[in-house]
This record gives C-alpha cells, sequence and structure tokens, in this order.
C-alpha cells in the first residue's frame, strides 16, 4: 500500500481515480444491453472480427483481441481507417462483426471506416463514451462507456471502461461463467489496485532517457498503452514490445542500466515472461515487473488471485497514478501534454 505517498490531484489523478466507480456504472447500466448483444452474437455467428481505433482506443482494440481469439476462438483484425478514408477503397466485410471504439466518436476517419463495413456488410458496434457522435449514429448497436466527462488529454478511466466493455461482451457473448465471476469482483479491486505503491518505478525512470515494456497476450495492450503514456505525459521515449518479439532483436540494446517495465498475468505466459525478467536481470537492467510472485526490489505489488483476462485492467490502474507521479516529478503537466489535444479528428 501506499506509504504517505505525497498525491497532487491532478485532472489525470482524479480521472483515473474515478475508474472504479465507471466499471461499476457501466456493468450495471449496460448489463441487459450485452446479454442481448451476447445472443445476437451467438445466433449470426459472425466469420471475422474486425475491430477500428486509434491511440489509447487502439490499444484496447489490441486487448480485445486475445479475448476474441481465446475466449470466441474467431480471428480478430484491426482495420486501417485510411483504406476507406485517404485511399477510398472499400473491403469485403458480409458476415463480419466490425467493431470500432472511440472516447469522442468525433473522428472523421474511424466513421468512414464504420460506413465502409456496414455497406459492405459488417455487423458494426460503436464503444464510444459519447453516445451522441457521430460515430454511435453510424452503428447498427452502441455499448456506451459510460466513464463520465472526461477532461484531461491523457485518456485513462475511457480506456479501462473500453476494456471493461470488451470484457463485458466476451463474457456474455461466451457465457463464462467463471468470468462473468470476475468481472462482477472487478470494481473492489481495482479500488486495492489504485493504493498499491509504484513509487520504485518512478525513482527508477525519474532520469531515464528510453526503456522497453513488454507484455504479452491479454497483457499486452495495457503494454501499449503504458508506453504511449510515458510518451505523452512524462516526456519519456517508450517502445511497446511483445515479451516474446523482444528476443527477436530488440533485447541486444538492453544492458545495465536500461529500463524495463514489465505486465504479466497469471497464465500460460507468465513462465516466458519470468524467464525474460531473469534475462535482464542478469544483465543489470532496471527491470520493473508487475505480476504476482515473491517480494522483489524489482517486483511491482499487484492484486493477486484474479481472473487472467481482468489483471490488465487493475495493472494499468496501479500504473497511472504512478504515471501521473513520475510526469510532475520530470516537470510535466500530465494534463496538458505538448502539441495534444482531447479530441483528434484524423482522415
Amino acid at each position: 500500500m501506499l506509504n504517505n505517498q505525497k498525491v497532487i490531484n491532478t485532472l489525470m489523478f482524479t480521472e483515473a481515480a474515478e475508474s472504479s466507480a465507471a466499471v461499476a456504472r457501466q456493468l450495471q447500466k449496460n448489463h441487459h444491453l450485452m446479454q442481448e448483444l451476447g445472443e445476437k452474437l451467438r445466433a449470426i455467428s459472425p466469420r471475422i472480427i474486425v475491430t477500428c481505433a486509434r491511440g489509447s482506443s487502439d490499444h484496447a482494440a489490441s486487448y480485445g483481441k486475445y479475448l476474441f481469439e481465446t475466449i470466441i476462438g474467431l480471428v480478430s483484425s484491426s482495420a486501417a481507417p485510411s483504406v476507406s478514408s485517404v485511399y477510398g477503397a472499400s473491403t469485403k466485410m458480409d458476415g463480419a462483426l466490425f467493431i470500432a471504439i472511440s472516447q469522442s466518436g468525433m473522428s472523421p476517419d474511424l466513421i468512414c471506416q464504420a460506413e465502409s463495413a456496414k455497406m459492405s456488410g459488417a455487423v458494426v458496434v460503436a464503444l464510444v463514451n459519447n453516445v451522441d457522435s457521430p460515430l454511435a449514429e453510424t452503428a447498427d448497436v452502441v455499448i456506451p462507456l459510460h466513464a463520465g466527462p472526461e477532461i484531461s488529454v491523457a485518456a485513462t478511466k475511457s480506456f479501462i471502461c473500453s476494456l471493461s466493455a470488451l470484457l463485458h461482451l466476451v463474457s456474455c457473448w461466451s457465457g463464462d461463467k467463471a468470468l462473468q465471476e470476475s468481472l462482477a469482483l472487478l470494481p473492489g479491486q481495482m479500488l486495492r489496485a489504485w493504493e498499491l505503491d509504484w513509487s520504485s518505478a518512478v525513482e527508477k525512470l525519474a532520469n531515464a532517457r528510453n526503456l522497453f515494456v513488454l507484455g504479452r497476450g491479454y497483457g499486452f495492450g495495457v503494454a501499449l498503452e503504458a508506453a504511449l503514456k510515458f510518451k505523452e505525459t512524462c516526456g519519456l521515449h517508450a517502445e511497446a514490445l511483445s515479451s516474446a518479439e523482444v528476443k527477436h532483436g530488440p533485447m541486444a540494446i538492453v544492458g545495465p542500466g536500461f529500463p524495463v517495465l514489465m505486465f504479466g498475468q497469471e497464465d500460460n505466459s507468465s513462465a516466458g515472461l519470468a524467464q525474460v525478467a531473469e534475462d535482464f536481470l542478469n544483465r543489470d537492467a532496471k527491470v520493473m515487473l508487475a505480476a504476482t510472485g515473491e517480494p522483489a526490489p524489482w517486483r511491482l505489488p499487484v492484486v493477486s488471485s484474479v481472473h487472467p483476462a481482468c489483471a490488465p485492467l487493475l495493472q494499468i490502474q496501479s500504473f497511472y497514478r504512478m504515471a501521473n507521479e513520475l510526469s510532475l516529478r520530470r516537470g510535466f503537466n500530465p494534463d496538458v501534454p505538448p502539441h495534444l489535444n482531447k479530441v483528434t479528428e484524423t482522415l
């Protein structure tokens, strides 16, 4: 737990702290919607899932890919919005489930791609925080994120709500009782995750210039998200990699003092992640491993004994608190990253 850690209530801090309440609200308000959508998807049996998103929302889609492929058993592919918005091309999506994820629902390229997918025969589902947005109007089914207002440019609770919405969808579609039971416990576990002390990572990264952020499977999406937040809020160059992919060349630059943040969950990926962590520790790298295990100076505390698919939501919740502190420590304002706007309308 936190040890008298000084708290500075930036918007990022305040909004990230609301994530547990937002997820609880979402689960309650979307209960019947998700049950009905789960029944519909079992009936129509899509042949493929296509996701479309930008930024943090695309990282949520990466998390969704592992849910869809491991629990539903359907191939999931990420669409390139520019195929429609820039090149004016259309793709054959008859029989596909097209899932667009956006906090604002305002980006023209996502709207264009969703319209194209709908015209080509896909069932379009939109996960949006703004249910009055053009993207929501385009969709066949709208899943509200219920994150509430998010003013800080750095997305936090809207990202977590995107993950929980995907998790809720998959639990209702699959009928997985263990997952449904774990999902019900998630808001309370998020409160615990918010209170965990990751300040050791702040000390290791206060003067860093580069780092790797690693994850695998369910944890890869939050590794992508964490790397983005380091760049956005801390002025720190971070590269997200699969803990398997890092072995194919990138690990050559990891040596003494090189920081590596790792996200792990209790599943079949954990042994491989632990081996990579050991390899980097043997090189005197600054390893920060967010995973269950025996306490060690390089291990970040996590909420244990949770469903592997729930672990990434809890770990990114702890990460957001740490990133807020690191941003301030490095002299940045996490609410107003340089050169960025809250809503990015790409073409």
